[in-house]
């Protein structure tokens, strides 16, 4: 699976927007996808994750409420929506993709995703 994320770029707090993965290859519908960012001289941390079908998400306690993690099976594409942007969400966001151990697991930490994507960077600005 060959994932590339898309849709990141200089905004400013307050703003919103969404982020698009990609997916080629295979068909990700047996796959759980996940939302990963690594801020500078952080490490890379989980964001949102949704299990093959959609019906569950979970996400990072810290962006609960202003990110939303869906998908679109017959595109192959997982999107990352993003309100109300903040500095501290500055960061190289990241998709990544595994065939979990149930269709409706949804996949929380780095070991977990075999396939990621390149990475698109998110600036926010005060």
């Amino acid at each position: 699976v060959q994932l590339q994320a898309s849709g990141g770029g200089l905004v400013q707090a307050g703003d919103s927007l969404t982020l698009s993965c990609a997916a080629s290859g295979r068909t990700v519908s047996n796959y759980a996808m996940g939302w990963f960012r690594q801020a500078p001289g952080k490490e890379r941390e989980f964001v949102a994750g949704i299990s093959t079908g959609g019906g569950s998400t979970v996400y990072a306690n810290s962006v609960k409420g202003r990110f939303t993690i869906s998908r679109d099976n017959a595109k192959n594409t997982v999107y990352l929506r993003i309100n109300n942007l903040k500095p501290e969400d500055t960061a190289v966001y990241y998709c990544a993709a595994d065939r979990p151990f149930s269709l409706e697991n949804v996949l929380l930490s780095r070991a977990q995703y075999k396939y990621w994507g390149q990475g698109t960077l998110v600036t926010v600005s005060s």
